[in-house]
């Protein structure tokens, strides 16, 4: 593992890494730690904050060019950048199975699903974990 490709990657490129990587690490412990207290909801904002950062960011990472400068991942940032906002919305309603439904979701799919593709052979998230 070599940090090397990332480091030498254009912008946004490791802000967008480093803002993930922090979102999996406090989703992770949002999973597991108590709900509904003061640090849930301080560490839920940082969390949506980080989503909504990663998904803004997102849009300045052209590499793969399917429908003008953009590919179907940009599609999954649109979904975060509404769905972010209304689970943090489905909270201040007290509809707390929407709330983590919503949260739930976001986790699996756009951080682990997203981080997944990643990894393929030739993106720079496969130099850094796998190697050239």
């Amino acid at each position: 593992m070599s940090l090397g490709p990332l480091l030498s990657a254009p912008a946004p490129i490791p802000w967008h890494a480093f803002a993930a990587l922090g979102a999996l690490v406090l989703g992770g412990a949002q999973l597991a730690l108590p709900k509904g207290t003061t640090r849930h909801r301080v560490v839920g904002y940082v969390w949506a904050a980080l989503m909504l950062g990663i998904a803004i960011s997102s849009f300045w990472i052209q590499q793969i060019r399917l429908i003008g400068p953009f590919s179907p991942i940009h599609l999954l940032s649109i979904i975060v950048l509404i769905t972010v906002p209304l689970a943090v919305w489905h909270a201040h309603m007290h509809r707390v199975d929407r709330h983590r439904r919503v949260m739930i979701s976001l986790y699996v799919f756009a951080l682990i699903g997203a981080g997944v593709f990643t990894l393929l052979p030739g993106r720079i998230m496969h130099a850094v974990v796998l190697g050239q």
